[in-house]
């Protein structure tokens, strides 16, 4: 029998409490890390309350005294209302016509900033509202510093990547609890490097030089943050506030001086839960791209905080957006929390718990894995920008629904108006079933793949592969088309190109939903050959596979209820 790798934390976790069910996973790239010169970061909005749709905003001229109404991007209530300036650009999901993306995760942090000001501008309009009014990643840090000093952070600890088509910067804020505003630091991922967040703050020390400080609004509207040598900015009292407060956590040093100031260690410290269910799906994507990253394999684990991994890394080869889209599809294969390989994953491999995460049996404590693929995925998308064309053509978002191990990245180019009507705002919700929706139709084949997953998914990845290599194809073919084109035909076909691309995607979707209940129907497994089943010379259907189950299935059958169901001997 296969040994069960569910590791007992009892220890752990009663000093730390239940696992938190939190998502949510950040990957970024910066051009001298990628194949082509792009810059990409990537974004898995996990919840099991999020519908995967994809929101624009139409680019818009404003009149003086024109306020926009920000309604929480969690509970959808009434917020604040906030000015909007002249103009404000066009947004499709979470990258702007500029090709401006932004993505996060959330880490809440210590109590009481994790409850945010009483008032004050969430993390997901933070986010909508810097890119309708940032051209690129450094304006859009200096439009969330300043809303947030002005009108206060109503969220505790989050980590946003940022990237345009020439620079990618991790940026990681909190809120000040009953003080208005919030504490953060911006840091430049360096060039030819990899980085990544997922649910646990990252940023530990960081260049400190008065400069680089944002001392207020008023302070020449951090004109700093525009000298290309600047690679760091960070609030004025990030330090000061700790310090003043008891929270100030160093690192490297017995003296605690400002410059072994820890942002993490200080606003979201290491837990268990931080490492194994958050740092640890960083780690196993830096894995996949330096082999060097297995000596952090104990601090992934939650045993070894003291071998922090670091906060970027340099990949051993350049990485192309699929090479980018596979870093999102992991449940740790290969890895001693390999999710396909413990008794959990039953006999047909699905590296798929259902919540809660942690449990008891006999007085101990225990946890689930939480991978970067997991199966309450609203949506996910992987960013890419690219400098050497037009901002219009140049930018796309790569778009799915549902989990990112069996989605279909659908490119959605940022300058298009014309959202595909399987991705539209309205299609469906959490509670409404749509027939046209591609979260539903999505949700629908990867929930029949559960029942027999190890043979199952392979017909997915098939039909994934096929359609995500012809799209890569088709976006070449398309920016040749397009680069000369003026703005008004270019808009036309990118319009064209997206809503082609996702029917297209939805089509193939529907023959594959039709395909595998026809093979896989009553737990059969029809013989076939490059999608045609087999039939006998009369057109009868070939008589199916049956394969058995595993003999470590068998064993555990038969300590259970063998006495029942044992044969008689003949």
């Amino acid at each position: 029998m296969r040994k069960n790798i569910l590791l007992a934390v009892a220890t752990l976790m009663a000093c730390l409490g239940a696992l938190p069910a939190i998502g949510c996973t950040n990957f970024l790239c910066t051009k001298g890390a990628s194949a082509d010169g792009s810059t990409m970061i990537t974004y898995a909005a996990d919840s099991h309350t999020r519908y995967g749709q994809l929101r624009y905003h139409k680019a818009t001229d404003h009149q003086p005294g024109e306020m926009l109404k920000l309604y929480n991007y969690g509970s959808l209530k009434f917020q604040i209302e906030i000015p909007q300036p002249a103009h404000t650009y066009g947004v499709v999901g979470f990258i702007n016509e500029h090709q401006l993306a932004i993505g996060e995760t959330t880490w809440g942090g210590i109590e009481p900033l994790s409850k945010g000001n009483a008032e004050g501008i969430d993390y997901g309009n933070l986010m909508y509202v810097a890119l309708q009014r940032a051209k690129n990643c450094r304006e859009a840090i200096k439009v969330m510093a300043e809303l947030v000093e002005t009108y206060g952070y109503a969220d505790g600890g989050e980590s946003f990547s940022i990237c345009d088509p020439n620079e990618v910067w991790i940026f990681e804020i909190t809120s000040k609890g009953a003080e208005k505003g919030a504490v953060w630091v911006a840091l430049r991922v360096p060039e030819g490097y990899v980085c990544g967040h997922a649910n646990q703050a990252r940023i530990t020390t960081f260049p400190q030089e008065v400069k680089r400080s944002h001392r207020s609004i008023s302070s020449k509207n951090m004109k700093y943050i525009f000298e290309p040598e600047v690679e760091c900015v960070y609030a004025a009292d990030v330090i000061s506030f700790a310090r003043k407060n008891g929270y100030a956590a160093f690192a490297g040093s017995s003296k605690n001086t400002d410059a072994d100031f820890s942002y993490a260690d200080t606003y979201n410290p290491l837990t268990f839960s931080g490492v194994r269910a958050c740092d640890a799906r960083v780690w196993s994507m830096f894995r996949r791209v330096n082999k060097e990253m297995d000596a952090y394999q104990d601090y992934a684990m939650g045993h070894n905080n003291a071998n922090r991994m670091p906060l970027w890394i340099k990949p051993d080869h350049p990485l192309t957006v699929l090479d980018v889209m596979a870093l999102m599809r992991d449940h740790f294969e290969g890895t001693p929390m390999d999710m396909t390989q413990d008794v959990g994953a039953g006999p047909f491999h699905l590296p798929y718990r259902w919540r809660p995460m942690d449990w008891e049996y006999n007085g101990k404590k225990y946890v689930h894995e939480r991978a970067i693929s997991t199966q309450q995925t609203g949506f996910s998308f992987v960013a890419q920008c690219r400098s050497w064309l037009p901002d219009k053509l140049g930018g796309i978002l790569w778009f799915g629904v549902d989990d990112t191990y069996s989605t279909c990245y659908c490119p959605m180019y940022c300058g298009m108006t014309q959202i595909p009507v399987c991705f539209e705002e309205g299609n469906g919700s959490m509670t409404q079933y749509s027939e046209t929706a591609a979260f539903w139709l999505f949700n629908r084949v990867t929930n029949f793949c559960y029942l027999r997953y190890d043979v199952m998914i392979e017909d997915l990845k098939k039909a994934q592969r096929e359609l995500e290599h012809t799209f890569v194809k088709n976006v070449k073919r398309c920016d040749e088309r397009c680069a000369n084109l003026s703005d008004t035909r270019m808009v036309n076909e990118l319009n064209l190109f997206s809503n082609n691309a996702a029917n297209q995607m939805m089509k193939r979707w529907k023959e594959l939903d039709q395909f595998l209940l026809v093979k896989y129907i009553d737990g059969n497994i029809k013989h076939e050959q490059n999608g045609r089943f087999e039939t006998t010379p009369t057109g009868v259907v070939k008589f199916p596979a049956q394969p058995k189950y595993p003999d470590w299935y068998y064993e555990q059958v038969v300590r259970d209820h063998g006495e029942v169901i044992e044969a008689p001997a003949e």
